[in-house]
């Protein structure tokens, strides 16, 4: 056997275990939700052929579906905005040449490797309605704290907030973009009598758009996936009243709770179709970023 030839056996040999893993994994339970979704099974009796009427009863006889993707919906439209934001701004903060500026870029990164769990265990000490520090801040100025998680109308709203906490994960990405934009363009923008201001809208941000960008892929994506906070938070319930019922939340329950393993596997396949729609429609409407080959050839 030739030296390449061997080389390739052993090549073959070493992913091996990944490749069982994927197959057995990854891939075999995708197929096996394809299946499982035109399936009635509720992991003890015979799996049961349905036909499409997991599908026809979650589009026509499940208010409990559509209350979910609008809870998700709601959340991805005010978080991601929020995140990208946020984000952009503390990177433009964290890339000044100030004393200790490696300290703060820790601490605004650090939250965001935090456990799911144990951050969502401190927001819900944070939005305590009797013993919680925000409504003991707001109480200072004089301000009655609502109930937080225990309302309606503002449990969402607190998710948003919390989106916050991860923050820093995409400022660093940020911030890999920012530093690797040529001082000559600021330099020249500075010649043409350029502001601060009119150097962040005319270099900074169209030199980010492809970081901004993927990173907005990437919010849209986990918004739709939200689950650790809103089940640790809401003890897997959505309560109050359905409020804090997101997509991921009610496949668990339907898949978990509920038993209803063919139902849950027709969600996942509609959360799947959603996200994919969302990330291409996102590549549809993406002329607005600029691409440095792009700028090149203008």
């Amino acid at each position: 056997m030739k030296s390449s030839q061997l080389e390739s056996v052993w090549g073959y040999v070493f992913i091996f275990p990944w490749i069982l893993g994927m197959l057995f994994f990854t891939a075999g339970p995708i197929i096996a939700s394809v299946f499982l979704s035109f399936c009635e099974w509720d992991l003890i009796t015979p799996i049961k052929w349905v036909g499409l009427q997991n599908y026809i009863k979650l589009f026509m006889d499940d208010p409990r579906f559509w209350k979910s993707l609008y809870n998700t919906l709601f959340y991805t439209a005010m978080s991601v905005p929020l995140q990208l934001v946020a984000g952009i701004t503390i990177a433009v903060l964290m890339n000044q040449q100030v004393r200790l500026i490696k300290v703060f870029r820790t601490i605004f990164y650090l939250p965001s490797v935090t456990a799911g769990v144990a951050s969502s265990i401190i927001w819900m000490w944070l939005f305590n309605p009797d013993v919680g520090l925000i409504n003991y801040f707001l109480a200072i100025f004089g301000i009655h704290g609502p109930l937080w998680l225990a309302s309606e109308f503002w449990a969402k709203p607190v998710y948003v907030i919390m989106s916050l906490w991860g923050v820093g994960g995409g400022m660093l990405v940020y911030l890999a973009g920012l530093q690797g934009i040529p001082a000559a363009l600021y330099e020249a923008a500075s010649i043409d009598g350029a502001n601060s201001f009119q150097k962040f809208i005319h270099v900074t941000l169209p030199m980010l758009s492809p970081i901004i960008f993927f990173n907005l892929v990437i919010l849209v994506i986990q918004s739709f996936q939200i689950f650790t906070q809103a089940y640790v938070m809401s003890g897997g319930s959505g309560a109050p009243a359905d409020s804090t019922l997101f997509y991921v939340v009610y496949l668990y329950q339907m898949g978990f709770r509920f038993h209803q393993m063919g139902y849950a596997s027709a969600l996942a396949w509609i959360l799947f179709l959603i996200t994919l729609g969302a990330t291409l429609l996102l590549f549809r409407f993406s002329g607005w970023v600029h691409y440095e080959g792009n700028v090149k050839e203008k």
